[in-house]
């Protein structure tokens, strides 16, 4: 991947670096939620620089579900029109670091059973989804 661009929001910014800077050792937990996180690594769609940030760990499956909430903002975030592009990423679970191939989950059922599983691990998300009108993209990263 080409050159590192550090995410512009100072606690994204700072979590990706306590985690990364570790090796995983540290900064493993959301901010204050004490909930587990994992980094994402990938493409930026426009710059093709290499981009990280933090997600909320939900784990099914031996898979990981990447969930574009945003906070319940009307816009989705950046991280989820670069993977949309470039699916291949890397994920960095404490001290494991895995390739893998993200693919969108559209389908009904899968969604619904991906969303419970999200929504259970991090409850916040039920109230994100009730504050935007639009469908909070949700996907499926598997080891490649």
């Amino acid at each position: 991947m080409a050159d590192y661009i550090p995410p512009t929001l100072d606690w994204v910014r700072e979590q990706v670096e306590i985690y990364e800077g570790s090796g995983g050792k540290e900064g493993t937990t959301l901010r204050d939620t004490g909930l587990p996180c994992i980094i994402v690594t990938h493409e930026g769609n426009k710059t093709g620089g290499t981009r990280k940030i933090p997600l909320m760990r939900v784990e099914v499956d031996g898979a990981y579900v990447l969930v574009g909430s945003y906070g319940g903002r009307p816009a989705n975030p950046v991280w989820v029109y670069n993977i949309r592009a470039n699916p291949d990423v890397e994920i960095r679970d404490k001290t494991v670091v895995t390739k893998m191939r993200v693919r969108e989950v559209e389908d009904d059922p899968e969604r619904a059973r991906l969303w419970a599983a999200s929504a259970e691990a991090f409850p916040p998300y039920l109230e994100y989804q009730e504050k935007t009108s639009r469908k909070i993209p949700v996907f499926i990263a598997e080891p490649i």
